[in-house]
């Protein structure tokens, strides 16, 4: 597919040193972070700009080749795993904050911006980016976008998608698209921007992103409540948002998960207890003194075994980058790490951990639960080795078996992660025939020749 005049052509619209087409250099392009999953792509190229994208994707449309969308490779559904090869299209070298602009409360960025350098710098600013997905030290914001990534704040502050007021993407045909703006309120015509937001790089390209910024909160206190059965844990989250306290971050760590986070980050962890409640509220320091009372209470009426809090704003943060690393502690275990995604109705946690741990002896698996508790959405992880083939028939049962009861009580297969490849049949029972019909004919609209990241979110033959 990767003759030398399309080479040629490559390179001089980007040039040499931004594209890649030896073997060795695009072995190591065809991963992302889900597990057995790899397709080598026939060529890499790292535009600067919209307009390299644009001319990137017009010689793909001449030469009919198929093109994947790529920023840090930290999705966890395969959603940027060249599966067609062709070429990929990796946007970290446009890494450019173009503009924070204080007057109207938003950045302006380019689309390979890593999101906690946005944080950091609107922070220096004084003001506040609030999504932060558990990647944040490496995925960018186009990631982010096309996944509509959430993260510990997605509580109180909402996800990626709550934040994002412009967007331009360049569309499978190589024309430009602008969307949305500064202006608080908008509602003329379609509302491209929100369709683009969570397409998985199926329906356009994003080039540059425009956030909308909020002020810091004043104060907040950080709780770290233990408790001898999981259950109960479950059945605070779902008291203390029925007591009408919404806390910035409320995660939750199972016995497995705080053994290996305390592993890997040795501090001080009860290893004995079965799971834990990461608690944050903030606001404004009279609110948050009188949410924090809430928040305690209803933990010891439950039946917590122990609640801390943070000593200070360094403790706070240690505790906070503790949870952060339950992936990659638990990624220590076994060969292979299969991380799910199941979000419920957050009245149903409880009867989920149940479950999970009703499966987990059923399959005989090793199984770490953490995740983002206050808005129902669990990370159930499977710590497996893909080269023992009845173990991963196992875990993939496992996983079938659990999603079957979360569509049951009106979950949904994916809370933050997408669906890319590794979620197609997933996604199908969940939305049925008729919605996938229709999905189908927007990405037909989009992308009528099926070039523009091709393979992901509908189940084989349903393209």
């Amino acid at each position: 597919m990767t003759t030398k005049p399309l080479i040629d052509q490559l390179c001089r619209q980007l040039g040499k040193n931004n594209v890649l087409w030896l073997p060795e250099d695009l072995l190591v392009l065809g991963y992302d972070s889900t597990p057995g999953l790899h397709a080598t792509p026939d060529v890499v190229v790292y535009p600067t700009d919209s307009e390299q994208v644009k001319a990137v994707v017009k010689i793909a449309c001449d030469h009919n080749i198929p093109i994947t969308p790529r920023g840090s490779g930290t999705g966890l559904s395969g959603g940027s795993i060249p599966i067609n090869g062709g070429i990929v299209i990796c946007t970290n070298k446009m890494n450019k904050i173009l503009e924070i602009d204080e007057e109207n409360l938003t950045a302006t960025c380019q689309a390979g911006v890593v999101t906690l350098d946005l944080f950091n710098a609107v922070a220096e600013k004084g003001l506040f980016y609030p999504p932060d997905p558990g990647s944040q030290k490496i995925s960018t914001l186009a990631g982010n976008v096309m996944e509509d990534a959430g993260g510990l704040r997605g509580l109180k502050y909402g996800v990626t998608r709550d934040y994002v007021m412009a967007l331009k993407c360049v569309l499978p045909d190589g024309s430009l698209l602008a969307t949305g703006g500064k202006s608080v309120k908008d509602v003329a015509g379609y509302a491209f921007k929100d369709l683009l937001i969570g397409s998985e790089g199926t329906l356009g390209i994003i080039t540059e992103i425009t956030v909308k910024l909020i002020p810091p909160p004043q104060d907040k206190r950080t709780f770290l409540a233990y408790f001898d059965d999981i259950r109960s844990a479950g059945k605070a989250v779902s008291q203390i948002i029925a007591a009408k306290i919404i806390p910035s971050t409320m995660e939750i760590m199972d016995k497995a998960t705080i053994n290996c986070v305390e592993d890997y980050v040795k501090i001080g962890l009860p290893r004995q207890m079965a799971a834990l409640l990461l608690i944050e509220v903030d606001g404004h320091p009279a609110v948050v003194a009188e949410e924090a009372e809430g928040v305690e209470r209803i933990l010891m009426q439950v039946g917590a075994a122990d609640v801390l809090m943070a000593k200070n704003p360094e403790h706070a943060a240690e505790l906070t980058a503790a949870r952060r690393t339950a992936l990659s502690a638990l990624a220590r275990v076994s060969p292979t790490t299969l991380l799910e995604d199941a979000t419920v109705p957050r009245s149903m946690l409880a009867d989920t951990f149940a479950l999970i741990e009703l499966l987990t002896e059923k399959y005989q698996l090793k199984v770490g639960t953490f995740g983002h508790a206050g808005d129902g959405n669990l990370h159930p992880t499977v710590l497996c080795d893909e080269r023992d083939e009845d173990e991963m028939q196992r875990a993939h049962a496992f996983y079938d078996e659990l999603y079957e009861q979360v569509l049951a009580w009106g979950g949904t297969v994916s809370g933050e992660h997408g669906i890319g490849i590794a979620k197609k049949d997933y996604l199908a029972r969940q939305i049925g025939p008729a919605g996938v019909a229709v999905m189908k004919r927007i990405k037909q609209a989009f992308d009528p020749a099926g070039l523009l990241n091709p393979g992901k979110i509908f189940a084989d033959g349903q393209e």
